[in-house]
């Protein structure tokens, strides 16, 4: 029996996830409701709280609550537990989210970007258990980033690092939400592939996608997926689009930062098949030392220097997990 447990709490603006978990990593038990954020934040915020509270009562016989870890999506203040801005919790900006948990649970709760939180995961119980430093990128209805270094979340000064879905990719690209144009966002996220789609659509040379658009006019990403994966080449089109911007995005980062792994997840990443091969295509071409640790390998240099390793890039294990799973360790490690 562990002597101790976390509760974790993913919170997404459709689905709020909430799991007792040991400190060995078993989730001991997961709950999953709606958000249903229409119904306004205190309402949301009552209702974690009284699911938390039921968690901790029901396994406390487990051993003692070493504490609460709550990602969210958005922009957070670290040091005053405020969400500053956050596009999947309309009405949310600048809430104190940290003080309203921690007043209604009586305890400390440990605040966290909800993609960092899935890094943690993904570097405790995950692809990157074997490594101390990864990168991980989340490919969902937008695109998030998380950093682990030396095996904690990388914030920077203001907890605002690893924004990686606004790295530009393509200076006169398609403008996105930040105000920019042409993030990585514009072309690796669900709702990019569903904007590439319906461009495709409007040329008049896409007619199997505009017949997928006639029968659902929501045209989902996993659906322009399914259609690559049968042969139809605009979409196939797509996802090698998809892939030439994540492998831009990466070869910029494996520059920069020399880590041993970066990990690619979300739901997007269910394309891996459609979209890894220009993904890895352009990694190789636009990044030296990409190019050199795979040369390495490739030999078969296998010696143990930091010079001889090679540069991992793989697909996160995890899947909708890793947040929450990344939310509990936060207070384990504090």
């Amino acid at each position: 029996m562990d002597p101790t447990f976390a509760i974790g709490v993913d919170l997404g603006g459709t689905n709020l996830r909430i799991a007792a978990v040991s400190s060995g990593g078993a989730i001991l038990e997961k709950i999953t409701t709606g958000t249903e954020v229409v119904r306004g934040r205190d309402r949301v915020i009552d209702e974690m709280c009284a699911t938390i509270k039921a968690l901790a009562l029901k396994h406390r016989t487990t051993g003692s609550l070493s504490g609460i870890g709550v990602g969210v999506p958005g922009i957070i203040d670290l040091a005053t537990g405020m969400l500053r801005e956050s596009p999947n919790l309309p009405g949310w900006e600048d809430y104190a989210v940290r003080e309203e948990i921690e007043r209604r649970l009586a305890t400390t709760v440990v605040l966290e970007n909800d993609a960092n939180a899935a890094a943690l995961g993904e570097k405790w119980l995950g692809v990157g258990a074997a490594v101390d430093d990864m990168c991980l990128l989340t490919l969902g209805t937008g695109v998030g980033g998380g950093l682990v270094l030396n095996g904690r979340v990388w914030h920077g000064m203001l907890g605002m690092a690893a924004e990686l879905g606004h790295i530009k990719v393509e200076p006169n690209g398609p403008p996105c939400g930040c105000g920019a144009r042409g993030c990585l966002e514009q072309y690796a996220s669900a709702l990019a592939v569903k904007r590439m789609a319906i461009e495709a659509i409007a040329t008049g040379q896409a007619p199997k996608l505009a017949r997928a658009m006639d029968r659902d006019s929501e045209l989902s990403s996993r659906v322009v997926y399914q259609m690559a994966i049968e042969g139809d080449e605009p979409a196939r089109a797509i996802f090698r689009r998809v892939g030439w911007a994540l492998g831009q995005t990466l070869a910029g980062l494996v520059n920069i930062f020399n880590l041993p792994m970066y990990a690619i997840g979300g739901g997007v990443s269910s394309a891996w098949e459609a979209f890894a091969p220009s993904m890895f295509e352009e990694l190789e071409r636009s990044s030296y030392i990409y190019r050199a640790t795979v040369a390495r390998e490739a030999a078969g240099d296998k010696g143990t220097s930091p010079a001889s390793r090679s540069t991992v890039v793989t697909r996160a294990r995890l899947g909708i997990d890793a947040g929450l799973i990344g939310a509990a360790r936060l207070p384990m490690i504090l």
